[in-house]
């Protein structure tokens, strides 16, 4: 296997629709991110399905904001996907700035948030299922 900053060198030239990575490291983070983005979105249609009958209209609210985080992760991952890839393939240099940890920390807010609606539900449901 060669080393990345030969590879970099080959890719390089104005062909910024190759990967820069003949391993797909880039490739394969964003899809894993966007494999994230999907289970956000699979989680709040179910949350959607499940959570109103405890929780009534309240629950619009958590199952909105994970529908929006996944639409935002959608777009984050895209962006930083472009970014990333554009800066590898048009320069001299093999090493990018990943930029900020928004994503992880928009996906960590949406698990916290997650898990305490499921906790008010599940304490809500035990309210009503007591004698």
């Amino acid at each position: 296997m060669t080393d990345a900053p030969e590879d970099a060198m080959e890719y390089t030239g104005g062909r910024s629709d190759r990967p820069f990575d003949a391993g797909l490291q880039l490739e394969r983070s964003s899809l894993a991110w966007r494999r994230t983005a999907l289970a956000l979105s699979v989680a709040s249609l179910a949350a959607l399905r499940i959570i109103p009958d405890v929780l009534g209209v309240w629950a619009l609210i958590p199952t909105g904001a994970c529908a929006a985080a996944s639409v935002a992760a959608l777009f984050l991952t895209h962006r930083r996907y472009r970014h990333i890839h554009t800066v590898l393939t048009s320069s001299e240099t093999w090493r990018a700035d990943l930029g900020g940890g928004w994503l992880p920390a928009l996906i960590a807010g949406v698990t916290v948030l997650g898990g305490l609606t499921a906790l008010l539900a599940a304490t809500h449901l035990n309210q009503f299922l007591s004698p």
